[in-house]
């Protein structure tokens, strides 16, 4: 009687996973993106590579005038270096 419960989860389980990834990928082809939306604008990204860059601010001071974690300025720093800086 057990392997036939676990049989059925194990089905809903299947049913349930093909049902989600159908759901996104008909999302995806809407146009959609999954995930959290950005804190900064694109502007705002700029700015603070610039502010940081030039040095008129520090990481931690360019994070508490745009209200984000420190962590996000050196994750955008960083971002930018691996870019370089003509594509700023």
């Amino acid at each position: 009687m057990m392997q036939i419960v676990g049989s059925f989860a194990e089905f809903e389980r299947a049913m349930l996973r093909e049902r989600t990834k159908s759901g996104l990928d008909a999302a995806r082809k809407n146009g959609r993106v999954g995930g959290r939306r950005p804190k900064l604008t694109l502007q705002q990204q700029k700015e603070i590579v610039a502010l940081v860059s030039t040095g008129q601010k520090t990481g931690a001071d360019a994070a508490r005038l745009f209200r984000v974690h420190p962590s996000t300025v050196v994750r955008l720093l960083a971002k930018h270096r691996l870019e370089g800086p003509a594509s700023a």
